[in-house]
């Protein structure tokens, strides 16, 4: 009776935290929104017109149809409630359509369809083991756990203010993963693969899955030293997952097979047209390359090694514009960057094949796969780093050194996000709120792992402590000096590869960590 009465008073802080961020999201309807928020009213109105054949053809706006199929059909669904709404954002000729019916039914849908991340965070925390007992519900794991997955300030941000719709799709991956940790492998797998057929980005966790449920499902036993034992491949689990992955695929992609049109669909989904770094460098490798870049031609010129009548014009002045041409380092192809992703890649791979951590282990190799595709990809968005944050948060209520990482990781990701917002109502919004989740973030993990050491060393703390002058200078100071004129781009320039170094310092130190982790030997997979 007294596990019930524990279980009832868990259901009603969740419900709590749940209705709270709920009213928040309400709160910010009227909020800035980007153009994103054209992007989805223009692909309703597109898979509401047309006939499917040509939902990959139809462009009378930029902003084409660039998601999978399944976000298609998505969308598709919304435009059949939205008609009640306000037909007029149906019309594909009515470009920058806002209504505000129009802006109502596209920050509610967001809001409406955020209840299956509800529901992934509520089976996450089921997953979080509850060891260490807390006698006051704020310090217990799964209480802290709820709250940084719920009240994420980057997925506030880029939902319910740039707006997006990762909420929902952020669900369908923690689910997958809470039901991996379950050990309801096959569903874990279904989630993903409908996931995949929602937004191709989570291709870049692709290899934690495949390789963990080939170690935990397709290979049924380990030795006494916890290597594998070859003799139990199933063949029948095999078959399972490939029919589950096959099944999926043929539902999203095999009308357009049919149509003959794949091709058309894959040249939308990969864009290989588009700049190595997005007009906004995201914090990742590629910032730091080309900010060196940047550095060593200011140099050249000013010691006559460059001849400044060669030098490109979008490279000195134009800031941050898509296609970044490098003057004294060499130009990246998106061949490189998927070499060096790869490469990446691999070391964390390796690791879940032959250190079996269980769902541990996965969730590791899940965030590395993650980072190292946020710091090596092509064309990363800034949003990206929600894909390394929200799992990782899972990770940081169990153990102190992850946390320490966490901590380092989630800041400077969501301090990036900064420029997202750029207009003035919302800046007292985004401070505050990021104030509120770091504050909160570092209290409650400082109090959970209190008998342990320190989470952050000085020079971390100093780090992060810069971010405050950083973000004084970017939106109070620089705007009233005369460089803005000449040089706008250097806001973003200095946000940038400051919080870069960051990521990259929280990549490199994830990574050692699992490397050089001893493992934990168990006779049976976990």
């Amino acid at each position: 009776s007294a596990r019930r009465v524990m279980a009832a008073g868990g259901r009603s802080w969740f419900r709590a935290l749940a209705l709270g961020v709920s009213f928040l999201k309400c709160l910010l309807i009227p909020a800035y929104y980007s153009t994103d928020f054209e992007v989805h009213r223009n692909w309703l109105a597109i898979t509401h017109n047309l006939p499917l054949s040509q939902w990959y053809y139809e462009a009378t706006s930029e902003w084409t149809l660039d998601y999978p199929p399944f976000f298609a059909w998505f969308e598709y669904t919304l435009s059949h409630v939205a008609k009640y709404f306000d037909p007029k954002m149906l019309v594909i000729e009515n470009l920058n359509y806002t209504s505000r019916a129009t802006v109502f039914f596209q920050r509610f849908s967001v809001i409406f369809t955020d209840i299956l991340f509800i529901y992934a965070v509520r089976e996450c925390c089921r997953c979080v083991n509850g060891k260490r007992a807390a006698k006051d519900i704020l310090e217990k794991p799964t209480f802290i756990l709820a709250v940084l997955l719920l009240w994420n300030f980057g997925l506030l941000i880029v939902d319910h203010i740039h707006f997006q719709y990762n909420g929902f799709l952020f669900g369908l991956m923690l689910l997958s993963v809470a039901r991996l940790c379950q050990k309801r492998y096959l569903e874990g797998a279904l989630l993903f693969a409908v996931l995949l057929h929602f937004k191709h980005i989570y291709m870049y966790v692709a290899p934690a899955y495949g390789i963990y449920l080939l170690r935990s499902y397709c290979f049924t036993a380990n030795n006494a030293d916890g290597s594998l034992k070859w003799r139990s491949f199933s063949l029948l689990h095999v078959t399972l997952l490939g029919l589950i992955v096959c099944l999926v695929s043929a539902l999203s992609l095999g009308p357009f097979i049919v149509l003959g049109q794949l091709p058309q669909v894959l040249s939308r989904l990969f864009p290989f047209k588009r700049g190595l770094c997005h007009a906004y460098w995201a914090p990742n490798f590629w910032a730091l390359y080309n900010a060196m870049d940047k550095a060593l031609t200011i140099f050249g010129l000013k010691c006559n090694f460059l001849d400044p009548t060669k030098i490109p014009k979008a490279s000195m002045t134009g800031g941050l514009v898509q296609e970044f041409q490098h003057t004294v380092l060499p130009s990246v192809t998106p061949l490189a960057t998927l070499i060096c992703t790869f490469i990446s890649i691999l070391p964390s791979v390796f690791c879940l094949w032959f250190k079996p951590q269980g769902p541990r282990g996965f969730l590791q190799c899940l965030v590395l796969c993650a980072l190292s595709s946020f710091m090596f990809g092509w064309h990363v968005h800034e949003k990206a780093i929600l894909l390394a944050i929200l799992p990782l948060s899972l990770l940081s209520v169990q153990r102190a050194k992850d946390a320490g990482i966490y901590l380092i990781l989630t800041t400077t990701g969501h301090f990036s996000l900064f420029p997202l917002l750029f207009t003035s109502p919302e800046l007292p919004i985004k401070i505050l709120l990021m104030l509120l989740f770091t504050v909160y973030s570092f209290s409650s993990l400082k109090s959970l792992f209190r008998r342990e050491r320190p989470l952050l060393n000085w020079l971390e703390t100093i780090y992060l402590i810069q971010l405050v002058p950083l973000e004084i200078f970017c939106e109070i100071i620089f705007p009233l000096t005369p460089w803005k004129r000449q040089f706008p781009f250097v806001p973003l320039l200095l946000t940038s590869v400051y919080c870069a170094l960051g990521v990259t310092y929280a990549w490199l130190k994830l990574y050692i960590s699992v490397l050089t982790e001893r493992i934990s030997v168990r006779p049976k997979a976990e």
